[in-house]
C-alpha cells in the first residue's frame, strides 16, 4: 500500500483520478487529506468536514471488478471494511445505511463514494473514497451526524484507523472469491433498519410505508410494500425517514 498525504485538497477522490490517468499506480494507492474543499457525497451532494479532525481518503482498486454487472461488489467489500475495522475499536451499534453510509446508532459517523471509469481495454477501476467522523465534536445544524468522538467520548488516532480499514479492504478484495457470499451477508445483516417498519419517501415526495429487505445483486434496496410485494429501488428513488 502507498499512502500520500495532502494538506488542503478540492477532493481526494479527484486527485486520486488525476493521478491514475496520467501514472500507473500500485494497486490500493490511498490518497488522505487533512481538509477537503469540495467533497463529494452521493449523486452529486456534498460531503464537509471540520479541518485536521475526520479521516478523508480515497483508495485506488483495481484488477478486481470484471464486467459492470458486478459494480455493487465493491460497495460490499468497502462498506463491510470499514464495518470490520471499527468493530475492532469496540465502536456501539455499527450498520450500514443503505448503499454506503457509516451509521452508530441512529447517527452518520461516514460515507463511502465510488466512482468506478472503463478503461479502452476494457478494464474497470475504482477510486473508494472514505469521509469518516473521528474527532470532530461540533455537528451544530447536522443533527443526523456524529462521530467516534461523541460516541465514544474519546479520542482517535486517524491514521490507525486508516490502516486498520485498509487492512480490511484488502483482505475483502484479495479473499473475494472465496468470501463473496459471507461478504455480501455481512453487508445485509448490517443493514440499517433492516427487518423494521419504515416510513419512506419517493422521487414524487409521496410518503409511504415499508420494510427493507435486502438489497439485489446490482445494489438496488429490496422493500417489502403493504401490499406484499416486494419492490426495487435506485439511489435517489427513494428516501428513508427516519
Amino acid at each position: 500500500m502507498k499512502l500520500i498525504k495532502l494538506g488542503a485538497i478540492d477532493s481526494t477522490n479527484e486527485f486520486l483520478k488525476g493521478l491514475s490517468s496520467n501514472q500507473v499506480l500500485e494497486n490500493f494507492t490511498v490518497v488522505s487529506a487533512e481538509n477537503q474543499t469540495n467533497g463529494k457525497g452521493q449523486m452529486g451532494s456534498v460531503w464537509t468536514s471540520e479541518p485536521s479532525t475526520n479521516l478523508i481518503m480515497s483508495v485506488l482498486v483495481k484488477d478486481f471488478l470484471m464486467d459492470t454487472n458486478h459494480l455493487f461488489d465493491v460497495n460490499i467489500a468497502a462498506s463491510v471494511a470499514v464495518i470490520q475495522a471499527l468493530e475492532i475499536l469496540n465502536i456501539p451499534k455499527l450498520s450500514i445505511k443503505w448503499p454506503n453510509d457509516i451509521m452508530s446508532y441512529n447517527k452518520k459517523i461516514g460515507g463511502i463514494l465510488i466512482e468506478n471509469s472503463i478503461k479502452s481495454d476494457g478494464t474497470i477501476i475504482s477510486i473508494v473514497g472514505l469521509g469518516l467522523n473521528v474527532n470532530q465534536t461540533n455537528f451544530e445544524n447536522l443533527p443526523k451526524a456524529s462521530s467516534l468522538a461523541v460516541t465514544c467520548n474519546t479520542n482517535f488516532d486517524k491514521e490507525k484507523i486508516l490502516l486498520k480499514i485498509m487492512e480490511k479492504l484488502e483482505q475483502n478484495i484479495q479473499s473475494w472469491n472465496q468470501n463473496s457470499v459471507l461478504l455480501w451477508s455481512e453487508y445485509s445483516n448490517k443493514l440499517f433498519k433492516k427487518g423494521i417498519p419504515m416510513l419512506f419517501e419517493d422521487q414524487n415526495k409521496q410518503n409511504f410505508m415499508g420494510i427493507i429487505q435486502g438489497v439485489s445483486s446490482i445494489g438496488k434496496l429490496e422493500v417489502l410494500l403493504e401490499d406484499d410485494l416486494v419492490s426495487e429501488f435506485d439511489i435517489k428513488e427513494i428516501q428513508m425517514l427516519y
